[in-house]
């Protein structure tokens, strides 16, 4: 469950900026989105997602995995420096789920946009166990693992949803 730091915006905004850690745990700086961060969060992966997917798949694999590798470290370390379990600004774990949901969907904007929002549905809604692992599931893996279950459960449904329509 998404938390805030005691820090002003004002700060928030100058921690993340000067710190490396932060600003990618933040997004590139989408995470300090005062409405919705996760969603602006997962807006703000689409366009990496647009690189990664001109990519062969065995190579978009590595590149997930490494991302998600990376973010359990990233999102456990900027939760540990600001003191907040899985603050709401953390959204490196969004990229990592958005860019599962898109593994091996079908080109084009309808399937990016059905990809987005069956991610952001499973994200929020939080079915079981994601609910569980989000509660329980402490540091930056706990932060990281409700969305690769969000992420899976929205690529299933996408996958179902393409078959379904022939694509």
């Amino acid at each position: 469950m998404a938390k805030t730091s005691g820090i002003s915006q004002k700060e928030l905004v100058q921690t993340v900026l000067k710190s490396p850690v932060h600003f990618l745990a933040f997004g590139f700086g989408s995470g300090l989105s005062p409405k919705a961060p996760g969603t602006v969060g997962t807006l703000a992966a689409v366009p990496l997602y647009l690189l990664m997917v001109q990519l062969p798949l065995t190579y978009y694999v590595l590149a997930l995995v490494v991302a998600t590798v990376v973010g359990i470290w990233l999102c456990g370390e900027s939760a540990r420096l600001l003191g907040v379990h899985d603050h709401g600004g953390i959204v490196w774990d969004e990229f990592v789920g958005f860019w599962l949901t898109m593994l091996m969907a079908p080109a084009g904007w309808v399937w990016i946009v059905v990809g987005f929002a069956l991610f952001r549905l499973f994200d929020i809604w939080k079915p079981w166990p994601i609910r569980v692992i989000d509660r329980q599931v402490e540091g930056g893996l706990g932060i990281v693992l409700d969305d690769i279950l969000a992420g899976v459960y929205a690529l299933v449904v996408l996958q179902v949803l393409a078959f379904a329509v022939g694509s």
